[in-house]
């Protein structure tokens, strides 16, 4: 039975944070489980984009330090790293607070920025990645994820954090390819397969919900979970909100793998009732709801883009940045600039958008959402 400890931790108050850690650490039998004298070990936080720290778009700063000093004390040689979305890693680890932390604890940066190539024959989907070097470089490796809603996944969380691990703009590849999400789901079962992180931290203390994983609200649901099972985790999340993990495709996807259990559960420490709420902002409608339909005849095409949620830029927030032109795997691009140039908003072409929605995962001041056409409002309001 895969095991989930949750802790409850009000605040980021360091103190507070490296207790409640350290609980949860104990409570799965103790840090030095995870980490041996002289392993290097790296630590892999969400760092999606260089944001402020009060915005919960990454793992707290104070949750990594709490981290770093318990492992610490088992005699590893840390490491850190993970790769935006949008930018160098070095930028997005220094807006976010975790380099300062890095820096006063003598962590270095891992590299996590030239990409190597790895068999992975046992894959069920891909068989060869290609990872950062920094993340194949060290003995095990650590995930320090964050509690949020994901436009393309429901939520982001365990499971997905490694996906952090293939460097820069190879990640837009893989929604190029893999058009749904059914099979990118498969394809970050995969990864953590080859992966296999040895602890899953789930920064949850202030959680995103809403237009996630960048643009959401913050909400304070006062908790860290921490397990070695990556779908258990995430499992417990949905419990938490009360989403059904059947809905969760990594999920479904990473059990079917074998990386874990979403029912056969120990839950140690605090209770999951005790952090559960009914309102949670997240995606519930349990229709497929995203990514990319597969080539199929001009009438289903057509169908698709009247029913299939789609991203929609608002005009009024957007600043004409054009980093959604730039996230776009799809080329020709799906959402581009007209002929005239900057002065308007870029505008989608939904025939050629694969719905990844990654333009609205990387959009710096959250002006795209995520919005479901008339017809498909109507078809779900009558099933």
């Amino acid at each position: 039975m895969s095991r989930v400890a949750l802790v409850r931790c009000s605040s980021y108050d360091p103190d507070e944070v490296t207790a409640a850690v350290r609980r949860g650490l104990d409570l799965l039998g103790g840090a030095c489980r995870f980490a041996r004298p002289g392993e290097k070990i790296l630590l892999k936080p969400n760092l999606l984009i260089g944001r402020e720290v009060d915005r919960a778009v990454t793992t707290h700063p104070a949750v990594f330090r709490a981290v770093v000093l318990a492992l610490r004390e088992c005699g590893a040689e840390l490491e850190y790293g993970d790769s935006p979305a949008v930018g160098r890693p070095e930028l997005a680890a220094a807006r976010s607070g975790v380099s300062r932390v890095a820096r006063d604890l003598g962590v270095p940066l891992a590299d996590f920025v030239h990409p190597v190539n790895v068999p992975y024959p046992a894959g069920r989907l891909i068989k060869q990645f290609s990872v950062a070097r920094g993340a194949l470089e060290a003995d095990g490796l650590i995930s320090l994820c964050k509690m949020k809603t994901h436009g393309l996944t429901r939520i982001t969380g365990a499971i997905k954090n490694q996906y952090g691990c293939i460097p820069g703009l190879l990640k837009a590849e893989f929604h190029a390819r893999l058009a749904n999400v059914r099979l990118f789901s498969e394809m970050l079962a995969d990864l953590n397969g080859l992966l296999r992180p040895r602890l899953f931290v789930m920064d949850g203390i202030v959680a995103m919900e809403g237009n996630g994983p960048q643009s959401g609200t913050p909400r304070p649901m006062n908790v860290l979970l921490l397990s070695e099972d990556p779908v258990a985790l995430d499992a417990t999340f949905c419990r938490i909100i009360a989403l059904d993990p059947d809905l969760v495709l990594p999920i479904v996807c990473g059990e079917e793998a074998g990386l874990g259990s979403a029912r056969e559960i120990e839950f140690l420490g605090d209770a999951p009732g005790e952090f559960a709420v009914s309102d949670f902002v997240v995606n519930r409608r349990p229709s497929a709801t995203t990514g990319a339909t597969p080539r199929f005849g001009k009438g289903v095409r057509v169908f698709r883009h009247l029913v299939v949620p789609r991203p929609v830029i608002r005009s009024q927030r957007c600043t004409r940045c054009g980093t959604c032109v730039a996230i776009c795997p799809v080329e020709p691009k799906a959402v581009d600039f007209r002929p005239s140039g900057r002065s308007v908003p870029p505008v989608h072409d939904y025939g050629r958008c694969i719905r990844c929605f990654c333009c609205q995962e990387v959009c710096p001041e959250g002006a795209i959402d995520i919005v479901t056409p008339f017809l498909g409002r109507l078809i779900r309001r009558g099933a």
